[in-house]
């Protein structure tokens, strides 16, 4: 039952972004699209509730409530970006915006980019953590301690390569190489990026 409740989470996940993007810029109902876009963690809070009541059911406790728990992690860690990166695509594509630029690539910019990153990594970890770490006192003695300890490995080790990684960009920033015109840590090509901020939005969440 918990594998067909991810599957239905993770569509009702896009389904919402996809609707409450096309009230947005093709209906011009910004409030219903609001509502619509808050209502995306509310599905991922939802699974895990569920994933709860199946463990207080009886269910074993296994690697897809885990999974489940995971759910609303990501939405937490990596949810606002997600959804300002399809707000940017749509809006291209569908409502004459402008083109998403490409994620920075070299200088303080693409550094900056990394600690981005490993900062949405490292939280999306910790509360997936905490999350799973709760369904043991919540699933009333279904789930144990050890049933998750791979989970507890595998993440930690994520957050810290993420961290790793920044961590190296700052002692050793990506330079761009030599000929290569670059503008806010964008290769120049044409005029795309003449006139853009330092802060301008990049096209990868």
């Amino acid at each position: 039952m918990i594998v067909t409740l991810i599957v239905a989470a993770e569509v009702s996940f896009w389904i919402l972004l996809g609707l409450g993007l096309a009230t947005r810029y093709l209906l011009r109902w910004r409030r219903a699209s609001t509502a619509l876009l808050v209502g995306l963690p509310v599905v991922d809070l939802t699974l895990y509730a569920l994933t709860v009541l199946d463990l207080r059911g009886g269910a074993t406790a296994s690697w897809t409530h885990a999974l489940a728990a995971s759910y609303a992690g990501f939405s937490i860690g990596y949810g606002p970006s997600l959804v300002r990166w399809a707000d940017r695509h749509f809006l291209y594509r569908f409502a004459g915006g402008p083109k998403p630029l490409p994620s920075p690539k070299y200088g303080p910019e693409r550094t900056r980019y990394e600690w981005q990153i490993a900062g949405r990594t490292v939280v999306s970890a910790a509360v997936t953590l905490a999350l799973i770490t709760l369904l043991v006192p919540l699933s009333a003695g279904s789930a144990h301690f050890g049933t998750f300890t791979q989970w507890y490995l595998k993440l930690g080790i994520a957050a810290a390569v993420n961290v790793i990684v920044a961590g190296c960009y700052s002692l050793w920033p990506k330079e761009a190489p030599a000929g290569v015109p670059v503008e806010n840590g964008r290769v120049v090509t044409g005029k795309t990026l003449v006139g853009t901020g330092a802060h301008a939005p990049a096209d990868r969440p």
